[in-house]
């Protein structure tokens, strides 16, 4: 499944807010995924970790400047045993989110053949060479090599309560292993003990939670690595990993190096101005309980790009209370008289992957983006 991107003129004005999709695992089988908190057993090459910068932002810190938006909408067509659970997971929006836009209910059963529409739209924060970027609220990650945005993924992150939170600030690759063996740490093994069961070692193959990548971080025991419960991807169940879905661990495994820089960030309100002139709100729910500035902040931020006249601020409004983690278009009416704007995203489906050419300053591109 490759999704593309849209390459902008202005800058994004970025902040965020947080959306939560909770698993659809049974309490075992995500301890067992989201237990792949502890790095694997150390490789020969590892050098010991630099120490990780862990940032304490203020909750209602201005945002980054950002330049693109990934996802679109479009259609697809159910396969046997899909759900609003997996498709969500599978394309990075919330599967309550998801079922309602089709006026359906999460628990509803899906059919192969239905057809399910998909609304997956993210902005992206700045590109910088060979960086990651995870933005938690968002629970999304972004891939740029020499500068460009090669990967957009939805991931699964840490628990709010305390103990299991991923970790906030910079990091570096320090280790990379293809079919890890995990061993969990002496936390989630009393945490085990606690609800009577036994956590032990996993060697590689399909029971592994790692699943068949692991990149280890400079931080204490987190890395980004896969699993072997891809339902609860776009989720905050992990014990502070960063987890991804089978085939995107593959390509980020395939696409990184050691030493590569990287940062998670806490940004869960995202206000985008296109070079169309259309202005798009994405609003997250705030999972770990560090703020985000409500409304107030939307409008400290549009002052800020001197936007706040181009805003429906009643649909704003709306959108900073659902916080559904799409960008929603909040351009008020009088600004889109124009008729249809220019460099719309047009998305195809193709064979089940979506393809999707862009009218940009650059020329006329297609840009193969990971599922998202």
């Amino acid at each position: 499944m490759t999704t593309s991107i849209q390459t902008l003129n202005r800058a994004i004005v970025v902040a965020f807010l947080s959306c939560a999709l909770t698993a659809g695992a049974s309490s075992a089988s995500v301890l067992a995924e989201a237990s792949p908190n502890a790095t694997p057993a150390p490789l020969s090459e590892a050098r010991p970790p630099p120490a990780a910068t862990i940032v304490e932002p203020p909750a209602a810190m201005l945002p980054p400047i950002a330049h693109q938006i990934v996802g679109g909408e479009f259609d697809v067509i159910a396969e046997a045993r899909d759900s609003f659970t997996s498709l969500g997971s599978r394309f990075g929006e919330s599967a309550a989110i998801l079922a309602g836009d089709n006026d359906q209910q999460v628990t509803d059963r899906l059919h192969a053949g239905d057809t399910i529409h998909i609304d997956n739209r993210h902005i992206v924060p700045p590109e910088e060479s060979d960086f990651i970027e995870v933005n938690l609220p968002q629970r999304m990650l972004f891939h740029f090599e020499e500068g460009k945005l090669s990967g957009a993924y939805p991931v699964a992150v840490g628990q709010p309560g305390k103990q299991w939170q991923t970790p906030i600030g910079s990091f570096t690759v320090i280790q990379m292993q293809e079919n890890p063996s995990w061993s969990p740490p002496a936390s989630i093994q009393r945490e085990g003990e606690e609800e009577g069961r036994h956590v032990g070692a996993i060697g590689p193959g399909p029971n592994n939670p790692l699943g068949k990548y692991w990149i280890g971080l400079s931080f204490p025991i987190v890395g980004i690595h896969g699993t072997n419960h891809p339902a609860t991807v776009y989720s905050d169940v992990t014990h502070g990993c960063v987890r991804l879905r089978p085939d995107n661990i593959e390509a980020l495994f395939n696409a990184v190096d050691l030493d590569d820089r990287g940062e998670t960030v806490y940004l869960p309100l995202m206000l985008a101005q296109l070079d169309d002139g259309r202005i798009f709100l994405e609003s997250e729910k705030d999972i770990y309980g560090r703020g985000t500035g409500g409304i107030g902040g939307v409008r400290a931020l549009a002052q800020a790009a001197g936007v706040d006249s181009l805003i429906d601020w009643n649909r704003a409004g709306k959108v900073v209370t659902d916080q559904d983690g799409i960008a929603r278009d909040v351009t008020a009416a009088s600004e889109l008289a124009g008729g249809a704007p220019a460099g719309t995203i047009a998305a195809t489906k193709v064979e089940g992957a979506v393809t999707v050419a862009i009218h940009a300053s650059r020329g006329l591109i297609a840009a193969a983006v990971p599922p998202h």
